[in-house]
């Protein structure tokens, strides 16, 4: 199996530690984060460095986690990621990441499903790309994820293969 470079798109201020357990499996190879005085620098320069700064970070990528915690549905950068991701032909899956824990280690809201807010070739993302729910408890997320991850993200890569 080839070694995919991913691209996580996520909300960081609620979810960068639980993205960060992600990241931390060593099951991909993932992008690098923004730190917080970098992202305020991008975003500084309005929408324009900012939708330069994520196509920089996507390039050489095959495929788009989108990690979905209580507040990814909906957000602007978000739904442009998924939008750019599906433009490039990358493949594209979210994972509910709620289970996971954050830096106080407390779990979340499940969050819906950011694919219904974007419109892919005329019709809901939704009905295109697949989201998994990887389990209620902490224990049981976390190894589901790291067990399944590569898997999630070859049947991604394949079924973006199969529409124009």
């Amino acid at each position: 199996m080839p070694i995919r470079k991913i691209f996580y798109s996520f909300h960081y201020q609620q979810d960068a530690w639980r993205v960060g357990q992600v990241r931390n499996m060593g099951v991909v190879d993932g992008n690098k984060p923004a730190h917080d005085n970098d992202w305020e620098t991008v975003k500084g320069g309005g929408d324009r460095a900012i939708k330069r700064w994520i196509d920089d970070q996507m390039f050489g990528r095959s495929c788009t986690v989108v990690l979905i915690g209580a507040g990814t549905a909906n957000r602007k950068w978000i739904n442009y990621e998924i939008e750019a991701s599906w433009a490039r032909g990358m493949g594209v899956f979210g994972v509910h990441i709620n289970s996971l824990k954050n830096a106080q280690s407390e779990t979340s809201a499940r969050g819906a499903d950011p694919f219904s807010f974007v419109s892919l070739n005329g019709q809901r993302a939704s009905n295109l790309i697949d989201s998994y729910d990887p389990g209620w408890s902490f224990s049981a997320a976390y190894h589901t994820i790291k067990q399944n991850l590569n898997g999630w993200i070859e049947a991604a890569i394949a079924k973006r293969g199969r529409y124009p």
